[in-house]
């Protein structure tokens, strides 16, 4: 059983993974087309006229923030900016995981020390027990949650929560080690067709799309 889920089953989740992604990513640009210049003839205004009416450099930047959730909420948006980059280097950079990728494909990646990946993953867990609680105790986020939104946030916990057991051995570690593993390749799988995509999206829209979290202004596409 572990040399189906540690072989085989692996291959199958990543490939699907993959795959997923690249359907996600052509969805999007088959939702979406080029931006194309409004049909409505206007004459263009002079250069210094536009001069003389934008605002400054820095009253542009408050325009920008303001509205934003790193203005409305900056503990939040720091809170769930450190969470995802944590959440994506530790599997990454787990000297475990490169392990076993060594072995299998010969492939070796960088890895942090054990005693590093092993307080990144506790970090992880305890957001993940605290986005747990902040959607039952807080009102506006619990008024827009659904079972879907907490069994997501059970399938991210599970993998670093039966990783850590497994590394410390606390339980019986073969029945740990193959529910972590297992649990890996559900999350894994699962991310192209969740809301879990959002870690695909997130780059798509700021980088494609115009609006107010865009990291291009005025952005290269728009919605069909």
């Amino acid at each position: 059983m572990y040399g189906f889920v540690s072989g085989p089953l692996v291959l199958i989740a990543f490939v699907l993974f993959v795959l997923g992604l690249l359907i996600q990513i052509v969805r999007f640009f088959r939702m979406t087309r080029k931006k194309g210049p409004v049909g409505i003839p206007v004459s263009s205004p002079r250069q210094k006229d536009v001069d003389a009416l934008r605002p400054p450099e820095e009253v542009r930047k408050k325009m920008r923030l303001r509205g934003t959730v790193l203005r409305v909420e900056p503990f939040m948006a720091v809170l769930t900016t450190i969470f995802h980059v944590t959440l994506i280097l530790t599997p990454i950079l787990l000297l475990a995981h490169n392990l076993l990728i060594e072995m299998s494909w010969g492939v070796s990646f960088p890895s942090l020390g054990e005693g590093t990946t092993d307080i990144m993953t506790v970090a992880i867990m305890g957001f993940c027990v605290f986005f747990f609680l902040r959607r039952l105790l807080s009102a506006k986020v619990w008024s827009i949650s659904t079972p879907y939104d907490f069994l997501l946030l059970f399938l991210v916990f599970l993998p670093f929560a039966t990783g850590f057991v497994a590394y410390h051995q606390l339980f019986a570690y073969k029945a740990v080690l193959l529910a972590h593993v297992l649990a890996g390749e559900l999350m894994l799988i699962c991310i192209p067709f969740t809301k879990l995509v959002h870690m695909v999206f997130f780059f798509l829209y700021r980088f494609f799309l115009p609006g107010e979290y865009s990291f291009t202004p005025v952005g290269r596409r728009v919605w069909k």
